[in-house]
C-alpha cells in the first residue's frame, strides 16, 4: 500500500496568504494511520494555520486537503465527526462540571446522552479525574483542565486527534502524565497530529515530523534520521567566565562546527576527545557533553534569533 493510500490526512500544494503575507507555502504532507506526526516550527511559522486548514476552519487559497477520505473544506463537517481536537488554549465551559463538559461536548457529534454517559467514567479515568467528576472548572488546576480537554477530545471515539501545543504551561509531572496518555492512544491505534515547542516532546512521541518555517517545509523525517542527517553526533556546551572569548579564539580549531549564543558556546563534533581533554585544562570554563538531539536540529534549521 502506498503512503498516499494509507494516509488519514494528506495535503498537496496547500497555500494560504493573509494580505501580502504567505502563511502556508505550497505545503505537501501525508499523515499515516496510527502514527504520531509532529508539526514543528518557530512562532509565526504557520503551524496553527495549517491545523485550521486541515480541519476546514480556514479555506486554502490553493491545493487540496483530504481528511479521513473526505475533501476539506467542502466536506469538513462530515470529516470532523471522526476527529478530536485539543486546542492551544483550554475552552472548557466554566458553568459546568467536568462530567457536564463531556456530556455537552458529546452532543455536538449527535451522540445520545445514554451513549455519552456510558463513556464518561472511562474518559475521566483516562484523565485521572474520576474524583473530580462533579467539580466545576474553576476548581481544577491547570494540569487538570488540560487533561479534561484531552479527555473531551475523545468523547466521539475519533480516528485522528489534533493537538495544538497540548502541554504548554504545565509542570513536569503533568507533562509526563499527558505523554503517557498520548502513548496509550497510539497503542489503541489512534492517529495523533501534534504541534509543540518542546523538542524533547516531539523527539519522545513523534514517529515522523515536519519542520516548517515561514510557511515552508524545510525538513521531514523521523527524529532519529533528522538528527543523523543534520547534526554531528556530539555536542559540547561551554559556558562560564571567558567562554565567549574562548569560542572566538580556540574553539574553532577544536570542533567541526561552533555556534556562540549569548555566553554559551555550542561545539558540534563527531570526535569530542581532543576538545574534552582541552576543556579539562581550562579551570575557568564549565562544560556539558551530550549527544545531539532534536532541539539542535531545530535551531540549526530555523536559527537562534527570537521570533514574535
Amino acid at each position: 500500500m502506498s503512503q498516499a493510500l494509507s494516509a488519514i490526512l494528506s495535503l498537496a500544494g496547500v497555500c494560504k496568504s493573509y494580505g501580502d503575507r504567505r502563511v502556508v507555502n505550497t505545503l505537501d504532507l501525508d499523515v499515516l494511520r496510527g502514527e504520531c506526526f509532529a508539526l514543528l516550527g518557530p512562532n509565526g511559522a504557520g503551524k496553527t494555520t495549517t491545523l485550521r486548514l486541515c480541519l476546514g476552519l480556514t479555506a486554502p487559497d490553493a491545493g487540496t486537503i483530504m481528511l479521513g477520505g473526505r475533501p476539506v473544506p467542502s466536506q469538513a463537517r462530515e470529516a470532523r465527526i471522526r476527529v478530536g481536537v485539543v486546542p492551544q488554549m483550554d475552552n472548557l465551559d466554566p458553568d459546568f462540571t467536568a462530567s457536564e463538559n463531556l456530556l455537552v461536548y458529546g452532543r455536538y457529534f449527535g451522540l445520545s446522552d445514554t451513549v455519552i454517559r456510558a463513556r464518561i467514567p472511562a474518559l475521566l479515568d483516562f484523565a485521572s479525574l474520576t474524583a473530580k467528576a462533579d467539580a466545576k472548572i474553576g476548581e481544577l488546576s491547570g494540569g487538570m483542565k488540560r487533561r479534561l480537554t484531552l479527555a473531551r477530545s475523545l468523547v466521539n471515539d475519533p480516528d485522528v486527534i489534533f493537538m495544538d501545543e497540548p502541554t504548554t504551561g504545565l509542570d513536569p509531572q503533568a507533562r509526563h502524565l499527558i505523554w503517557d496518555r498520548l502513548k496509550s492512544l497510539r497503542a489503541d491505534g489512534k492517529t495523533i497530529v501534534l504541534t509543540t515547542h518542546f523538542m524533547d516532546e516531539a523527539e519522545r512521541l513523534a514517529d515522523r515530523l515536519v519542520v516548517v518555517d515561514v510557511g515552508t517545509k524545510i525538513a521531514e523525517g523521523t527524529p532519529r534520521d533528522l538528527i543523523a542527517e543534520h547534526i554531528e553526533a556530539n555536542v559540547v556546551e561551554v559556558y562560564g567566565d571567558g567562554a565567549k572569548v574562548w569560542g572566538e579564539t580556540l574553539g574553532p580549531g577544536l570542533s567541526a562546527r561552533l555556534e556562540i549564543s549569548g555566553e554559551t558556546v555550542f561545539c558540534y563534533t563527531d570526535a569530542p576527545q581532543v576538545l574534552l581533554e582541552h576543556l579539562s585544562t581550562q579551570p575557568n570554563l564549565r562544560y556539558l557533553h551530550r549527544p545531539a538531539n532534536l532541539e539542535d536540529v531545530f535551531l540549526k534549521l530555523t536559527g537562534r534569533e527570537m521570533r514574535d
